[in-house]
């Protein structure tokens, strides 16, 4: 199995775990304030698992597997984005920008399998 497949794997796992804790974490409403988008938490948190969930069905198409890939990624700039703004610090931030570009990457690649 490939690299990028492992990439997806962990990835869409990862967003598992985030999407369903936006739906049942009381930390993810706490931070949703934080933030002043708690409007959107339960939003977030179905868009992250519907992208898991094309992450982990990578070899089934390769279509589905490049837009979750794309649209986690666009996700994670626009958190990227709502970090900067609210001034959290690098460590913070940090996440949101790795899984832009992880999935960026994946996205990137996924394009040769179409």
């Amino acid at each position: 199995m490939s690299q990028i497949y492992w990439l997806s794997y962990f990835s869409g796992l990862s967003f598992l775990g985030f999407g369903f804790s936006c739906f049942f974490s009381n930390k993810m409403v706490l931070e949703f304030q934080r933030y002043q988008l708690a409007r959107f938490r339960t939003t977030t948190g179905f868009f992250q698992i519907v992208g898991a969930i094309g992450l982990l069905c990578a070899s089934q198409s390769g279509l589905i597997w490049s837009i979750s890939s794309l649209g986690l990624s666009i996700l994670m700039l626009l958190g990227f984005i709502v970090r900067l703004k609210i001034k959290d610090n690098w460590i913070q931030s940090f996440p949101s920008l790795f899984y832009m570009v992880l999935n960026g990457y994946i996205f990137w690649q996924t394009t040769l399998f179409i």
